[in-house]
């Protein structure tokens, strides 16, 4: 792509851009949700567990589509006080619609669980496929990047931050596209935040710090991700997270034998401790990174539009193949006859 045709694709793009971004505060004003109770979905099998419950492979008795099933606890929610991160995540969901990131189809409620209805992205999780092929090349690399930063330059966009951007976050549809997934930490922010929250290796030091935070710490987990897709290990690590974040807030890091030099150069620019000097928290934002010889060869267009074709497709033989998710040991739903927790999640 020459140069100016480049600079057209960026004026096109950020008209789309705007457009989502009206449309997302449209929905924000007029948020309202679509009903449905348990009773409507047929529970297959456990996907996924995590600290508040667990995500299941549900089909829609009416439709017969298939879904994911978010399940949170309720009790747990409350003594882990996560009850404002969750009723954000419920909220933001509702609004989000963007290629990249998942969205939330339908959210109820019982006496015990929260319940959220997400799309059903068959391919799992970027972070199992990784590990099975030890690294990703990159063409690979360049073509998940650009998705990611397209999906962080909506959500900044919106005035959301992210804060939890990591391999097991990142879910890779039958077509072999990205959809981000566990809003749990974005929020809303106007300026800065402090909550300590996110994963050890990808956090920006001026968490670490307790500083006071913006976006820019989304870029600097973009900065991991793309090392860890290149090299198949993060440049931060250690077996105990203190030495983790020494490391982070030291910024020092050794660039894999194979890296490219345009790699090493993106990953230098984005992996800066200094925030003065950090790509997409700059005066061009996103556009440094966007701009950069690394991705010199992608149309942002085309990718937004997936019009490219995947190296990787997940083998997939029907809608509601679970191939590419781990087996998981079932458990019953234990809803109480009452409710202790009705006032905490009323705005549910």
């Amino acid at each position: 792509m020459n140069p100016h045709d480049r600079e057209q694709s960026f004026k096109e793009y950020s008209k789309i851009l705007e457009g989502l971004k009206s449309s997302f505060f449209e929905r924000w004003k007029a948020r309202k949700d679509q009903t449905a109770s348990l009773d409507h979905f047929e529970r297959l099998r456990t996907l996924g567990t995590g600290a508040f419950g667990r995500v299941m492979l549900v089909r829609q008795k009416k439709t017969t589509t298939f879904f994911a099933m978010k399940i949170l606890e309720k009790a747990k929610i409350v003594r882990m006080k996560q009850v404002e991160h969750t009723l954000n995540e419920k909220t933001i969901l509702q609004c989000l619609k963007f290629p990249f990131v998942i969205f939330m189809k339908y959210s109820f409620k019982d006496n015990s669980y929260l319940y959220m209805i997400l799309p059903f992205v068959r391919g799992g999780e970027m972070f199992s496929h990784l590990r099975r092929v030890g690294k990703f090349n990159e063409f690979q690399v360049r073509f998940y990047a650009a998705q990611v930063a397209l999906a962080l330059e909506y959500l900044h966009y919106c005035n959301l931050i992210y804060r939890d951007l990591k391999p097991e976050n990142i879910l890779i549809d039958a077509n072999g596209y990205l959809k981000i997934t566990d809003f749990g930490f974005c929020k809303m922010i106007d300026g800065r935040t402090w909550t300590l929250c996110g994963t050890p290796e990808y956090l920006a030091p001026e968490i670490i710090l307790s500083k006071g935070y913006g976006k820019a710490v989304d870029w600097w987990s973009f900065g991991v991700l793309i090392f860890e897709m290149s090299a198949g290990y993060p440049p931060f690590y250690s077996h105990e997270p203190i030495r983790i974040y020494e490391k982070i807030v030291s910024g020092k890091f050794k660039y894999a034998v194979h890296f490219g030099e345009d790699l090493k150069d993106i990953l230098k620019n984005i992996l800066q401790v200094d925030l003065t000097r950090r790509y997409g928290n700059l005066k061009n934002g996103v556009m440094d990174i966007k701009r950069h010889p690394f991705f010199q060869t992608i149309d942002w267009i085309q990718i937004y539009n997936q019009a490219l074709e995947p190296s990787y497709k997940p083998e997939c033989s029907d809608a509601g193949d679970t191939k590419h998710f781990d087996r998981y040991d079932e458990e019953p739903l234990e809803i109480a006859s009452t409710d202790r927790f009705a006032k905490e999640f009323e705005n549910f």
